[in-house]
Formats: structure tokens, C-alpha cells, sequence
């Protein structure tokens, strides 16, 4: 259910066709919550169905045309009142660390080619949330631009501290399992060979 929220949350700013309400997604929210495009349009199907947005369509070129979506007053008030309800937690489901507990079943050389391959993983990740963090406080990153253009000057400063602090825990988390990984490979030379 948080991919539409999520949806709606891009939507809010102003209206997207689906194409753009997609690389809006990737750029931004796809960082802290993943959907494929074989997700996006079901669920943007079933939203207008559900009276959450409207899609309008609009003449593009001479022959094409494209969809415009955008957020209904009953996709507003769901919207808020998701934001306003306390958030339901998933049990965790990490393929890395489930592996990291039976690393004794395979050889030292394998066990150090997982844990090099996750810090390689988790270094790739680091480079890309800081390289968002340096966007977001020179305000080149689009969907918060876009955002602080519909934003009351007296908002913006909240805007921009919480996108900065929800990209501050994705760097926080990327260190750690770093940290984690190398600890790891620690103790595979310890146990030795």
C-alpha cells in the first residue's frame, strides 16, 4: 500500500503523465521505496478507480497523447490521513544477512567475495545518497525543486530539512552495513582457514 502514497506524494506537487510520474519516482522517492513500472501503472489504475486521482488526457504532437494525472480532493485526505496514522512495520527480509548466519557452510574465499560484494553493494549506495545529499542542499535535486515551487516560503526550510534528514538515514544506514561487511570479513580471517 505505501506505493501509493508514494504516487500520491509526487502527485500532490502538481499533475504528471505517467512517463514523468515514473522518472519523477526513480529520481526521488525510488531511492527509499522501490516499484518497477510493471507496479506504477496498475497502481495508478487502481487509484483512479478508487477515486484517488484523475487522469485527464491530453494532446501531445499530432497524432500522440498522453495521460495527465492528478491528486483528487479524496486522494488528498487519504494522503493525510496515511501521514497522520501510526506506521505499520514489516518484519525484515535481508537475503544478506540471512547468509551472513550460515557463512560457516562455505568456504573462507567464498565468505570474503559475499562480504567485498555488499560492501561494493552498499558502497554504490553511499556515493549515490551523498551525491543526493549535495544535490538537495545546493536545491538542484528536481522533484525538490518542483516541490519548493508549490511551497509557501514560510514552508520551505521544513521541506528541505526533511528531505535532507530522510537522505541522512539512507547514508547512515549504507555506512553501517559497510561497517557491518568489513567486520565481517574480520572475522573470517580470525576463524582462518
Amino acid at each position: 500500500m505505501s506505493l501509493r502514497y508514494a504516487l500520491l506524494a509526487l502527485l500532490r506537487v502538481g499533475p504528471l503523465s505517467g512517463y514523468d510520474l515514473q522518472k519523477q519516482f526513480l529520481a526521488s522517492v525510488g531511492h527509499v521505496w522501490h516499484a518497477p513500472d510493471s507496479q506504477i501503472y496498475p497502481e495508478l489504475r487502481k487509484m483512479a478507480v478508487e477515486g484517488l486521482i484523475e487522469a485527464e488526457e491530453q494532446t501531445r504532437g499530432e497524432r500522440g497523447t498522453r495521460r495527465m494525472y492528478h491528486v483528487t480532493a479524496t486522494g488528498e485526505r487519504a494522503y493525510l490521513d496515511w501521514m497522520a496514522s501510526p506506521l505499520e512495520y514489516q518484519r525484515v527480509r535481508d537475503p544478506a544477512h540471512l547468509r551472513a548466519a550460515y557463512l560457516e557452510t562455505t568456504t573462507p574465499e567464498a565468505a570474503r567475495a559475499f562480504l567485498s560484494a555488499h560492501i561494493a553493494q552498499w558502497e554504490g549506495e553511499l556515493k549515490q545518497w551523498e551525491g543526493e545529499l549535495r544535490r538537495i542542499d545546493a536545491l538542484e535535486n528536481p522533484m525538490l525543486v518542483r516541490r519548493l515551487a508549490a511551497t509557501p516560503d514560510s514552508e520551505r526550510e521544513r521541506t528541505v530539512a526533511y528531505k535532507r534528514f530522510a537522505y541522512e538515514g539512507l547514508v547512515e544506514r549504507a555506512r553501517g552495513e559497510i561497517e557491518w561487511a568489513r567486520r565481517g570479513l574480520s572475522l573470517v580471517d580470525r576463524l582462518g582457514d
